[in-house]
């Protein structure tokens, strides 16, 4: 269990907090790509650790992201006229460009120094993976090394646009409850089964067939293990399987990049990101992608409906099924059918981590074994929390190209080791995806 201390501080992203400080030193999603498809469309309000911002596509097709009001009287500039490359606050018509600077003032004498003093907080914006991502840290020239970092090259990003399917959804609760929901991967055995009385079958909204259904139902106590590396860490859990042991690896990613662990070689891998909008509610962008062939039209209809880490949702991301309606739950179904009565397994995982509260009080926990990666991933994120409040920058942000590292799972022996099973999965022992000749292999 953390102390109430350290449960504030893992959960507290605002500018003024140290978890706040230390998510600003990575790059941080904060719309979709299809939510400024036009220049002079309209603007995006983006709330995000607790930063009011505003994002939009100028005339010439760029994206701006500026802090949300206007210097002048502090309207909203969502509210704005997207036109002639700027964003012009409907106030007193104030107007400015993607970099911040002030294009027109048309109140203000044309003689007034601020004609050039006046200017907006401006982000650095990359557009990549159909997702636009900004950077809220300090100035480069502060940095080490005195530039900004590379984005992340997250596998997903990397691949071609028609090999990859990606969205978002909103939670309203801590931005760690969906981290840590991830990283305990025991819970399959239990929460996404079918009821007791049920034979197995294929779980309509899971890559896994009868056989890995059954190896997790037997074995709800899978043996983990953790390997650190410099971006993060890889979890696997371990199960009795017919002999042999059944490995499903996760990969984390600093600070909020997670995965789904159940992918075989030629399956598709799933993954997200988490942007906290406040300490109670984040954006969760959910991605799908295989590196090996194009997405069809039904594989991306069966994502797009909420299948494997996405719910299904309305018009705003907003899942159908969530916390205001008890998702929906059906005790018939939970009883004859179901092992929950909720259906969809990104619901079934987001009905438990909202019934945790809107933030998880973990002073009252009672950890076992199982939960040693929740425990690794809060060390790591408090130690770095900590280091940068002593003047240590993270290395992480630094080492983009370390990020781009496959999930997966893999039948193997009684007794090979994780980094043997990792290098017979991936041809790596992290995950790490160092070429195709060597980072996808064929197997059980």
């Amino acid at each position: 269990m953390l102390s109430a201390e350290q449960n504030a501080m893992l959960t507290q992203t605002d500018p003024s907090t140290p978890m706040g400080a230390f998510f600003r030193r990575f790059w941080q999603p904060v719309a979709l790509v299809d939510e400024l498809a036009m220049p002079d469309g309209t603007p995006v309000k983006v709330n995000i650790m607790g930063q009011e911002l505003v994002a939009f596509r100028d005339t010439e097709g760029e994206v701006g992201v500026l802090d949300a009001h206007c210097p002048h009287r502090g309207a909203h500039l969502f509210f704005g006229r997207n036109e002639d490359c700027g964003l012009r606050c409907v106030y007193h018509g104030w107007k400015f460009d993607r970099h911040g600077k002030a294009m027109e003032l048309p109140n203000v004498p044309a003689d007034s120094n601020l004609h050039k003093t006046v200017r907006i907080k401006s982000y650095p914006v990359r557009e990549f993976g159909e997702v636009i991502w900004a950077y809220l840290g300090p100035e480069p020239a502060t940095l080490p090394g005195g530039i900004l970092p590379e984005l992340p090259q997250l596998e997903f990003a990397c691949v071609p646009s028609s090999h990859r399917f990606v969205t978002k959804q909103r939670f309203d609760c801590n931005w760690a409850q969906i981290m840590e929901g991830d990283l305990d991967t025991a819970h399959f055995s239990f929460l996404h089964m079918p009821a007791p009385s049920v034979p197995l079958a294929y779980h309509p909204h899971s890559q896994a067939d009868e056989k890995r259904l059954r190896w997790m139902r037997d074995d709800p106590m899978p043996h983990f293990e953790v390997l650190e590396h410099e971006t993060g860490f890889v979890v696997a859990a371990a199960r009795v399987a017919d002999g042999q042991k059944y490995w499903r690896m996760t990969q984390y990613l600093m600070p909020t990049h997670g995965t789904g662990p159940s992918t075989l070689p030629g399956e598709t891998y799933h993954g997200f990101t988490l942007a906290p909008i406040d300490d109670v509610s984040c954006w969760c962008y959910v991605y799908s992608w295989n590196p090996d062939r194009p997405l069809g039209n039904e594989e991306r209809s069966k994502l797009d409906d909420g299948w494997a880490l996405i719910c299904e949702r309305d018009e705003n991301y907003v899942p159908v099924r969530n916390v205001r309606n008890d998702f929906q739950i059906d005790r018939e179904e939970q009883k004859h059918r179901t092992f929950t009565g909720v259906k969809g397994l990104a619901e079934q995982d987001s009905m438990i981590q909202h019934s945790q509260g809107r933030i998880m009080d973990r002073t009252q926990e009672t950890l076992t074994g199982t939960d040693k990666a929740v425990v690794r991933f809060r060390t790591k994120m408090l130690k770095g929390a900590t280091d940068l409040l002593k003047g240590k920058e993270p290395e992480a942000p630094a080492k983009h190209d370390l990020f781009k590292a496959r999930p997966g799972s893999w039948l193997a022996s009684y007794d090979l080791s994780l980094e043997q099973v990792m290098m017979d999965r991936f041809g790596d022992p992290l995950g790490r995806v160092r070429d195709e000749a060597t980072a996808t292999r064929t197997g059980t």
